[in-house]
Protein backbone atom coordinates (compact mmCIF):
# COMPACT_ATOMS: atom_id res chain seq x y z
CA UNK A 1 0.00 0.00 0.00
CA UNK A 2 1.24 3.56 -0.76
CA UNK A 3 0.43 7.06 -0.35
CA UNK A 4 0.24 7.90 -3.89
CA UNK A 5 -2.43 5.25 -3.76
CA UNK A 6 -4.28 6.31 -0.79
CA UNK A 7 -4.03 9.70 -2.38
CA UNK A 8 -5.82 8.96 -5.57
CA UNK A 9 -8.53 7.07 -3.73
CA UNK A 10 -9.54 10.63 -1.52
CA UNK A 11 -9.15 12.13 -5.34
CA UNK A 12 -11.62 10.19 -6.47
CA UNK A 13 -13.88 10.16 -3.00
CA UNK A 14 -14.31 14.02 -3.13
CA UNK A 15 -14.27 15.03 -6.79
CA UNK A 16 -17.14 12.06 -7.50
CA UNK A 17 -14.88 10.91 -10.48
CA UNK A 18 -11.88 9.07 -12.27
CA UNK A 19 -11.41 12.00 -14.84
CA UNK A 20 -11.77 14.61 -12.11
CA UNK A 21 -9.52 12.99 -9.81
CA UNK A 22 -6.94 12.20 -12.45
CA UNK A 23 -6.41 16.18 -13.41
CA UNK A 24 -6.20 16.97 -9.40
CA UNK A 25 -3.78 14.49 -9.12
CA UNK A 26 -1.96 15.82 -12.33
CA UNK A 27 -1.87 12.19 -13.74
CA UNK A 28 -3.61 10.22 -17.37
CA UNK A 29 -6.78 8.66 -15.97
CA UNK A 30 -5.67 5.44 -17.12
CA UNK A 31 -2.45 5.36 -14.51
CA UNK A 32 -4.92 6.41 -11.99
CA UNK A 33 -7.15 3.82 -12.29
CA UNK A 34 -4.50 1.12 -12.36
CA UNK A 35 -3.28 2.50 -9.39
CA UNK A 36 -6.72 1.62 -7.36
CA UNK A 37 -7.26 -1.37 -8.88
CA UNK A 38 -4.11 -2.52 -7.84
CA UNK A 39 -4.67 -1.43 -3.90
CA UNK A 40 -8.44 -3.19 -4.07
CA UNK A 41 -6.37 -5.99 -5.10
CA UNK A 42 -4.46 -5.62 -2.23
CA UNK A 43 -7.04 -4.97 -0.22
CA UNK A 44 -9.21 -7.69 -1.49
CA UNK A 45 -12.32 -5.42 -1.64
CA UNK A 46 -13.62 -3.13 -4.02
CA UNK A 47 -13.72 0.75 -2.93
CA UNK A 48 -15.76 2.14 -5.52
CA UNK A 49 -18.81 1.24 -7.68
CA UNK A 50 -18.52 2.23 -11.17
CA UNK A 51 -21.66 2.81 -13.33
CA UNK A 52 -21.45 4.62 -16.64
CA UNK A 53 -23.25 7.74 -14.94
CA UNK A 54 -21.37 7.79 -10.90
CA UNK A 55 -18.81 6.57 -8.96
CA UNK A 56 -19.54 5.85 -5.58
CA UNK A 57 -18.14 4.75 -2.32
CA UNK A 58 -18.68 1.10 -1.00
CA UNK A 59 -19.15 0.28 2.66
CA UNK A 60 -14.96 -0.82 2.33
CA UNK A 61 -14.61 2.41 0.64
CA UNK A 62 -16.26 4.46 3.30
CA UNK A 63 -14.25 2.48 6.00
CA UNK A 64 -11.02 3.13 4.23
CA UNK A 65 -11.55 6.71 2.71
CA UNK A 66 -11.10 8.48 6.42
CA UNK A 67 -8.12 6.65 7.56
CA UNK A 68 -6.32 7.27 4.09
CA UNK A 69 -6.84 10.85 4.78
CA UNK A 70 -5.60 10.52 8.25
CA UNK A 71 -2.24 8.83 6.78
CA UNK A 72 -1.72 11.25 4.34
CA UNK A 73 -1.95 13.94 6.69
CA UNK A 74 0.46 12.24 9.00
CA UNK A 75 3.34 11.74 6.09
CA UNK A 76 2.75 15.54 5.21
CA UNK A 77 3.20 17.03 9.06
CA UNK A 78 6.21 14.30 9.32
CA UNK A 79 7.72 16.45 6.88
CA UNK A 80 6.77 19.80 7.74
CA UNK A 81 8.07 18.43 11.49
CA UNK A 82 11.38 17.93 9.62
CA UNK A 83 12.07 21.39 7.79
CA UNK A 84 10.67 23.03 10.82
CA UNK A 85 13.83 21.18 12.88
CA UNK A 86 15.96 22.94 9.81
CA UNK A 87 14.64 25.83 10.34
CA UNK A 88 11.83 26.18 7.29
CA UNK A 89 8.39 26.42 8.16
CA UNK A 90 6.28 24.52 5.22
CA UNK A 91 3.50 22.54 4.57
CA UNK A 92 0.40 24.12 5.01
CA UNK A 93 -2.07 25.86 6.96
CA UNK A 94 -5.79 24.75 7.03
CA UNK A 95 -7.70 27.56 8.25
CA UNK A 96 -11.64 27.33 9.53
CA UNK A 97 -13.63 29.91 11.18
CA UNK A 98 -17.16 31.25 11.73
CA UNK A 99 -18.75 33.86 9.48
CA UNK A 100 -19.76 35.93 12.52
CA UNK A 101 -15.97 36.09 13.79
CA UNK A 102 -15.24 39.57 15.57
CA UNK A 103 -12.11 38.60 17.76
CA UNK A 104 -9.36 38.80 15.58
CA UNK A 105 -9.09 40.79 11.81
CA UNK A 106 -8.86 37.24 10.20
CA UNK A 107 -7.95 38.41 7.18
CA UNK A 108 -5.03 40.83 8.20
CA UNK A 109 -4.10 38.04 10.30
CA UNK A 110 -3.53 35.46 7.23
CA UNK A 111 -2.20 38.51 5.04
CA UNK A 112 0.44 38.96 7.71
CA UNK A 113 1.29 35.12 8.29
CA UNK A 114 1.56 34.88 4.35
CA UNK A 115 4.25 37.45 4.00
CA UNK A 116 6.58 35.94 7.34
CA UNK A 117 6.18 32.12 5.49
CA UNK A 118 5.45 32.74 1.50
CA UNK A 119 5.90 28.86 1.59
CA UNK A 120 3.37 27.41 3.56
CA UNK A 121 -0.05 26.73 1.26
CA UNK A 122 -3.41 28.73 3.23
CA UNK A 123 -6.70 27.63 3.08
CA UNK A 124 -9.65 29.02 4.41
CA UNK A 125 -13.13 27.38 5.07
CA UNK A 126 -16.47 28.98 6.44
CA UNK A 127 -18.69 27.08 8.28
CA UNK A 128 -20.63 26.72 11.28
CA UNK A 129 -18.57 25.90 14.88
CA UNK A 130 -19.86 22.61 14.96
CA UNK A 131 -18.28 21.21 12.07
CA UNK A 132 -15.46 23.23 12.36
CA UNK A 133 -14.70 21.45 15.57
CA UNK A 134 -14.98 17.90 14.17
CA UNK A 135 -12.74 19.17 11.44
CA UNK A 136 -10.30 19.73 13.67
CA UNK A 137 -10.10 16.85 15.44
CA UNK A 138 -10.23 14.85 12.08
CA UNK A 139 -7.38 16.43 10.99
CA UNK A 140 -8.66 18.28 7.77
CA UNK A 141 -8.36 21.80 9.67
CA UNK A 142 -5.50 22.72 11.62
CA UNK A 143 -7.38 25.52 13.53
CA UNK A 144 -10.00 27.21 13.95
CA UNK A 145 -12.29 30.17 14.94
CA UNK A 146 -15.78 28.90 16.95
CA UNK A 147 -18.54 30.49 18.90
CA UNK A 148 -19.82 28.65 21.93
CA UNK A 149 -21.74 29.10 25.16
CA UNK A 150 -19.26 29.97 27.84
CA UNK A 151 -20.34 26.67 29.42
CA UNK A 152 -19.72 24.36 26.58
CA UNK A 153 -16.69 22.07 26.98
CA UNK A 154 -14.45 20.89 23.48
CA UNK A 155 -13.17 17.27 23.19
CA UNK A 156 -10.27 16.04 21.20
CA UNK A 157 -8.99 19.71 20.62
CA UNK A 158 -7.03 21.84 22.29
CA UNK A 159 -8.33 25.51 23.00
CA UNK A 160 -7.87 29.36 24.10
CA UNK A 161 -10.61 31.73 24.68
CA UNK A 162 -10.05 34.76 22.63
CA UNK A 163 -13.16 36.84 23.68
CA UNK A 164 -16.58 36.66 25.56
CA UNK A 165 -19.52 39.19 24.78
CA UNK A 166 -23.36 38.99 24.31
CA UNK A 167 -26.00 38.45 21.82
CA UNK A 168 -27.85 41.45 20.94
CA UNK A 169 -31.55 41.24 18.64
CA UNK A 170 -31.13 42.75 14.83
CA UNK A 171 -34.77 44.48 13.51
CA UNK A 172 -35.38 45.65 10.08
CA UNK A 173 -35.98 49.83 10.51
CA UNK A 174 -39.78 49.87 10.88
CA UNK A 175 -39.89 47.09 13.61
CA UNK A 176 -41.86 48.06 17.04
CA UNK A 177 -38.51 47.31 18.78
CA UNK A 178 -36.32 49.81 16.30
CA UNK A 179 -35.85 52.69 18.39
CA UNK A 180 -35.32 51.51 21.39
CA UNK A 181 -32.18 51.02 22.91
CA UNK A 182 -32.69 47.59 24.89
CA UNK A 183 -35.42 45.20 25.36
CA UNK A 184 -36.08 41.94 27.40
CA UNK A 185 -36.06 38.04 26.75
CA UNK A 186 -39.80 37.52 27.58
CA UNK A 187 -40.64 40.88 24.83
CA UNK A 188 -38.61 38.78 22.10
CA UNK A 189 -40.17 35.80 23.06
CA UNK A 190 -43.13 36.84 21.73
CA UNK A 191 -41.13 37.76 18.01
CA UNK A 192 -40.76 34.84 15.18
CA UNK A 193 -37.20 34.37 15.00
CA UNK A 194 -34.93 34.07 11.78
CA UNK A 195 -32.14 31.88 13.68
CA UNK A 196 -29.22 29.33 12.65
CA UNK A 197 -30.30 25.46 12.61
CA UNK A 198 -31.66 23.68 15.91
CA UNK A 199 -28.90 21.89 17.47
CA UNK A 200 -26.41 24.27 16.26
CA UNK A 201 -23.38 25.55 18.44
CA UNK A 202 -24.78 29.23 17.00
CA UNK A 203 -28.23 27.87 18.22
CA UNK A 204 -27.87 27.42 21.67
CA UNK A 205 -26.22 30.29 22.63
CA UNK A 206 -29.74 31.79 22.20
CA UNK A 207 -31.74 28.67 23.00
CA UNK A 208 -29.81 28.46 26.48
CA UNK A 209 -30.68 32.04 27.53
CA UNK A 210 -34.34 31.48 26.79
CA UNK A 211 -34.29 28.07 28.49
CA UNK A 212 -32.94 29.79 31.55
CA UNK A 213 -35.24 32.25 31.68
CA UNK A 214 -38.05 30.12 31.44
CA UNK A 215 -38.97 31.03 28.01
CA UNK A 216 -40.01 29.56 24.95
CA UNK A 217 -39.17 30.82 21.42
CA UNK A 218 -40.00 29.84 17.52
CA UNK A 219 -37.38 29.78 14.65
CA UNK A 220 -39.61 29.88 11.74
CA UNK A 221 -36.65 30.45 9.61
CA UNK A 222 -33.27 28.59 9.65
CA UNK A 223 -30.15 29.11 7.88
CA UNK A 224 -26.45 28.18 8.13
CA UNK A 225 -24.93 31.83 7.70
CA UNK A 226 -25.46 35.29 9.17
CA UNK A 227 -25.48 36.80 5.58
CA UNK A 228 -28.48 35.03 5.04
CA UNK A 229 -29.84 35.83 8.37
CA UNK A 230 -30.23 39.09 7.97
CA UNK A 231 -31.69 39.32 4.68
CA UNK A 232 -34.25 37.35 5.71
CA UNK A 233 -34.33 39.78 8.67
CA UNK A 234 -34.36 42.66 6.22
CA UNK A 235 -37.13 40.93 4.67
CA UNK A 236 -38.90 41.59 8.17
CA UNK A 237 -39.78 37.64 8.08
CA UNK A 238 -38.61 37.50 11.57
CA UNK A 239 -35.80 38.91 14.65
CA UNK A 240 -32.65 37.98 14.66
CA UNK A 241 -29.92 37.40 17.57
CA UNK A 242 -26.39 37.99 16.26
CA UNK A 243 -22.63 38.84 18.60
CA UNK A 244 -22.38 42.66 19.59
CA UNK A 245 -19.34 43.10 17.83
CA UNK A 246 -20.30 41.45 14.51
CA UNK A 247 -24.31 43.65 14.62
CA UNK A 248 -22.72 47.02 13.66
CA UNK A 249 -21.38 45.02 9.65
CA UNK A 250 -25.06 44.24 9.08
CA UNK A 251 -26.19 47.26 7.17
CA UNK A 252 -29.53 48.00 7.07
CA UNK A 253 -30.59 46.71 10.73
CA UNK A 254 -31.55 47.99 13.62
CA UNK A 255 -29.35 46.66 17.03
CA UNK A 256 -31.36 46.21 20.03
CA UNK A 257 -29.46 45.14 23.02
CA UNK A 258 -31.20 42.58 25.45
CA UNK A 259 -31.62 42.21 29.32
CA UNK A 260 -30.89 39.61 30.45
CA UNK A 261 -28.67 38.84 27.19
CA UNK A 262 -27.26 35.98 25.92
CA UNK A 263 -23.89 35.69 26.58
CA UNK A 264 -20.69 33.58 24.15
CA UNK A 265 -17.05 32.99 23.79
CA UNK A 266 -14.94 33.18 20.68
CA UNK A 267 -12.52 30.16 21.14
CA UNK A 268 -9.39 29.42 18.57
CA UNK A 269 -9.22 25.96 18.47
CA UNK A 270 -6.19 23.16 17.12
CA UNK A 271 -5.56 19.43 17.57
CA UNK A 272 -4.92 18.26 20.30
CA UNK A 273 -1.94 16.55 19.58
CA UNK A 274 -0.73 19.67 18.70
CA UNK A 275 -0.39 22.29 16.23
CA UNK A 276 1.59 21.76 13.45
CA UNK A 277 4.75 23.88 12.54
CA UNK A 278 2.78 26.13 10.47
CA UNK A 279 0.13 26.18 13.01
CA UNK A 280 1.93 26.99 15.89
CA UNK A 281 3.76 29.61 14.17
CA UNK A 282 0.04 30.86 13.16
CA UNK A 283 -1.05 30.37 17.05
CA UNK A 284 1.78 32.73 18.06
CA UNK A 285 1.24 35.08 15.75
CA UNK A 286 -2.14 35.63 17.78
CA UNK A 287 -0.49 35.57 20.58
CA UNK A 288 -1.04 32.34 21.85
CA UNK A 289 1.13 30.83 24.12
CA UNK A 290 1.18 27.13 23.68
CA UNK A 291 4.12 26.61 26.24
CA UNK A 292 2.28 27.67 28.71
CA UNK A 293 -1.00 25.98 27.56
CA UNK A 294 1.29 23.03 27.24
Amino acid sequence: MELQQMRYVVAVAETGGFTRAAERCHVVQSALSHQIARLEKELGARLFDRTSRSVRLTAAGEAFVPVARQALQAAERARAEVEAATGQVRGRLAVGAISTVAAVDLAHELGAFRARYPQVRISLQTEMSDQLLEKVREGALDVAFVGLVPSARTVGVREKELARGELVAVVPPGHPLAGREWTTLSRLAREPFVDFTAGSAARRQRDEAFRAAGLASEAEFEVTTVEFLAKLVRAGLGVGMVPEAFASELVGLAMVRVRPAPERTERVVWSGLGPSPAAAAFLEGLGVDLGRLG
